[in-house]
């Protein structure tokens, strides 16, 4: 039995029961995959859920507010994926007149799909055979076939592609798809492959040269920037605080915050007294200030570490823009925030 047939006998058998197996309609599929990039299903699956609920159609979703957007996504990370998303939605709707492309290559034109995604929608709502190349698929294939190419390369990247667009079943490119891709999460996972009952096992050159754990081969990633982030959580009369918008292309884009002064270093108490006597909100006002955490909180992105400090500034008068604390959860924050506020309270 060929390498294709087995993955997809195995698949037919194993498969998880997931909502977006039930349909081929591609709204839904694009959703599905936009969520599930970067993150696993148990975490995507209640967000799926969540955006099919508010947004059952395409042009539910263009017509959505950005910041409803956002909040809906808070706590799934990469917010790009939801600005891109809703981004594509009004694409659809404008310049497709809400028809969804229905090619790899028109597919490729939404904002934040790429060739994986790309793939996924064409074959599996339009039968096209155009293979699909994920971290899963990469892992799949470089063990059974001994592949020492790195993944994160151009000719890695070339290598696997092809390798994949080869054993496609042409007749039938939606099950091998998502049969190599849940192959990949179920059985040949990354650090405890369930080898003693694998279908592939008595042909897999990782077995059989015992390098299982060695592959796929990844390049190191670039150095890791260290952040320092001073989060002001203004109180004024008990009453409001202030929220500020995340302008440009860094992170948490089009997201809220409280007012934030980021440091060298980590900064005193003594340190940040001094910062705020001169702060456009409390200059020649009086404050008491605290810190909330007792020792920095290190939050963890992809190619950042910040180190986050908490400080609770009360004021005895009222601010301009002010937002009522009954009304702080309502606004979409970075999920690092969205823990503090729900700690914190806001009542």
């Amino acid at each position: 039995m060929s390498f294709s047939k087995i993955l997809i006998s195995w698949y037919s058998v194993n498969k998880r029961n997931l909502p977006w197996r039930e349909t081929q309609n591609p709204y839904y599929i694009w959703l599905s995959e936009i969520i599930l990039q970067q993150t696993q299903v148990k975490q995507g699956l209640p967000y799926y859920l969540t955006f099919i609920e508010h947004f059952p159609t395409v042009y539910d979703l263009a017509n959505a507010n950005e910041e409803l957007v956002l909040k809906l996504w808070q706590g799934l990370g990469y917010y790009s994926r939801a600005r891109n998303l809703h981004f594509a939605a009004q694409y659809i709707v404008k310049e497709c007149n809400g028809v969804f492309p229905n090619t790899y290559k028109t597919l490729l034109k939404l904002k934040g799909v790429g060739d994986y995604t790309a793939s996924a929608i064409a074959s599996i709502c339009f039968n096209e055979a155009t293979a699909v190349v994920d971290g899963n698929v990469y892992r799949v294939l470089a063990r059974y076939f001994g592949i020492e190419t790195p993944i994160n390369t151009t000719e890695g990247i070339k290598e696997f592609k092809a390798l994949a667009q080869e054993l496609i079943d042409k007749k039938d490119p939606a099950t091998f798809n998502q049969a190599i891709m849940e192959f990949g999460a179920m059985q040949c996972r990354p650090k405890t492959p369930d080898c003693l009952f694998c279908p592939l096992q008595a042909t897999c050159i990782a077995y059989n040269k015992g390098n299982i754990g060695s592959l796929p081969v990844k390049l190191k990633k670039v150095k890791v920037k260290q952040r320092y982030f001073n989060f002001l959580v203004f109180q004024f009369n008990n009453e409001t605080t202030l929220l500020e918008k995340r302008e440009g292309k860094g992170i948490w884009q089009n997201l809220y915050q409280f007012p934030l002064w980021e440091t060298n270093t980590n900064v005193s108490l003594n340190d940040c007294t001094a910062f705020l006597k001169s702060y456009k909100h409390t200059k020649g006002v009086s404050f008491q200030l605290s810190q909330y955490n007792d020792a920095p909180k290190i939050h963890k992105l992809s190619h950042q570490h910040l180190s986050v400090t908490f400080w609770i500034v009360k004021v005895d008068a009222s601010a301009n823009g002010g937002v009522p604390f009954k009304l702080v959860h309502e606004y979409p924050v970075p999920i690092l925030l969205g823990n503090f506020i729900e700690a914190f309270g806001f009542n």
